[in-house]
């Protein structure tokens, strides 16, 4: 890769390593496994930069390489790193930004640590709860901000589809999390029936 090709990956795909270990993660269920999967994940897209086009969503492009990644041998038992020593050698070449899974935000006071933990360990435990399929489309659409066309393109299935997993999706998350999204202030007591989406959390998470 030309040095000029090699700043605009540092620069584009490196700031979403922390978005693809959530992922990765959701996929997984472990984290050393994440960490592999966000490695071996990033080397496929070092690879093919190249391919990658210019003014297109660029994170909807690493999702792809990721869940196909995971589809084609970390959901698999006995799997082996799909790249071996050369994994190691090209993340190693990329310098010392890659960080996978570690924020460089400010870390918030005491409080809000623990209320976010709080919540943060709800949310996870809700989404985890869901079918792989509702989770992972609702994960890409109210956290991560990808439209019903993207999200299509990622799980590589029809727009209608997606749409269908989402609602459903976001039915169940109502139901496991409306308690605690009331006691937080997500979402009003006399809602009732209303939807509880994750676009709230993901909202109060980039304000914090």
């Amino acid at each position: 890769m030309e040095a000029a090709a090699r700043r605009d990956f540092e620069q584009t795909a490196l700031p979403l390593l922390d978005n693809l270990y959530g992922a990765a993660m959701r996929l997984t269920r472990d984290p050393a496994e994440a960490e592999d999967l966000v490695q071996d994940s990033m080397v496929r897209a070092y690879r093919f930069w190249d391919t990658f086009k210019q003014g297109t969503n660029v994170k909807a492009w690493l999702f792809t390489i990721l869940r196909n990644t995971f589809i084609n041998g970390y959901h698999r038992r006995g799997r082996r790193r799909s790249f071996h020593s050369d994994v190691n050698a090209q993340m190693r070449s990329l310098g010392p930004t890659v960080a996978v899974g570690n924020s460089t935000s400010q870390p918030p006071g005491p409080e809000e640590a623990v209320s976010s933990s709080v919540t943060q360990a709800r949310i996870r435990a809700a989404l985890d709860a869901l079918p792989p399929d509702y989770r992972t489309a609702v994960t890409l659409a109210d956290l991560e901000g990808l439209s019903y066309k993207e999200i299509a393109e990622v799980m590589d299935c029809p727009i209608g589809t997606v749409m269908s997993r989402i609602y459903r999706g976001r039915k169940q998350l109502h139901k496991l999390l409306y308690d605690h999204a009331v006691e937080i202030g997500m979402v009003a007591p006399e809602a009732g029936e209303g939807a509880v989406d994750l676009a709230a959390y993901r909202d109060r998470r980039k304000k914090a």
